[in-house]
């Protein structure tokens, strides 16, 4: 599944492959892979990004163009 939102989310945030890399704790190949739709992007890189973006998980994978995650349970 390729993840077409991860790229701009990334030069919107000013950020580069590797340091997205680092911050997922992978080799910056691994990365650019899933950012080019080249490997499947698992579901714990797919949260941990979210996260990092503060977006949620279905705008991340294009189910919805609403970025605003919803509120956290407690």
């Amino acid at each position: 599944m390729e993840i077409k939102r991860l790229y701009d989310l990334r030069e919107d945030a000013d950020q580069s492959q590797q340091a997205i890399a680092d911050y997922l704790n992978m080799h910056r190949s691994v990365y650019r892979r899933y950012e080019n739709g080249e490997r499947e992007t698992p579901a714990w890189v797919v949260d941990k990004l979210a996260d990092y973006y503060h977006v949620s998980t279905d705008y991340l994978l294009g189910r919805t163009d609403e970025p605003t995650p919803p509120p956290k349970s407690k």
